[in-house]
């Protein structure tokens, strides 16, 4: 039997997702809202697909996609998200994702992708380098962004939204120094100055 997992705290995605899937003949679909949940019921019914979203509470999507892949490196995980491909692409490739489809494109894609998927195949987006070929401070600023790591990624993420380092040790089961040594470090690997410099950086990069 077909059976997929669905992960994205937006239960209307979910639904969406749903849909497609029991269009693409999938008769046991499962839903979750986040990581703890998304591992209990992977563990229970080991689906044949799992679509994930990266913006999850607390633990990322990222870190999602590491833990079932090593929970079953059979798996075939399709990531469905906003987060920008040219950031994240690349990142759940080599974590072992075998696909990638923005939330921005039309739900044909994610069709596509779930057949391809099935059917063995990897689905990614060529990739784009729109406006970082001709702007070289856009240039390096992605080439800055590449070198963070997943988790620093996450919390430049959640920082440059305005979150305090309390909530986000607290979503992510850290402690408020780990959280504060992580903001000193990415300030420092984005050669910025403030909070509001932190915040401008991720916003001119579309990052939030």
């Amino acid at each position: 039997m077909k059976s997929a997992l669905v992960i994205d705290d937006h239960p209307v995605v979910r639904a969406a997702v749903k849909l497609v899937l029991e269009s693409e003949r999938f008769k046991e679909i499962h839903e979750a809202a986040n990581a703890s949940e998304a591992m209990a019921l992977n563990r229970e019914h080991k689906p044949k697909l799992v679509v994930l979203d990266l913006k999850l509470p607390g633990i990322s999507g990222l870190e999602v996609l590491e833990r079932l892949k090593a929970n079953d490196p059979r798996c075939k995980v399709l990531i469905f998200t906003s987060q920008e491909p040219q950031y994240y692409q690349d990142r759940c490739l080599r974590a072992g994702a075998m696909g990638y489809v923005a939330k921005t494109n039309q739900l044909v894609q994610l069709h596509k992708a779930i057949q391809a998927l099935m059917s063995g195949y990897s689905y990614f987006a060529a990739p784009s380098d729109k406006d970082y070929s001709s702007n070289p401070l856009h240039r390096s600023e992605k080439q800055m962004i590449d070198a963070l790591s997943n988790r620093e990624l996450n919390i430049f993420e959640q920082l440059a939204q305005g979150k305090a380092n309390k909530l986000i040790a607290e979503d992510m089961h850290l402690s408020h120094k780990t959280v504060s040594t992580y903001k000193t470090r990415l300030m420092k690997k984005l050669n910025v100055k403030s909070s509001v410099h932190l915040r401008e950086f991720a916003k001119r990069n579309h990052l939030i």
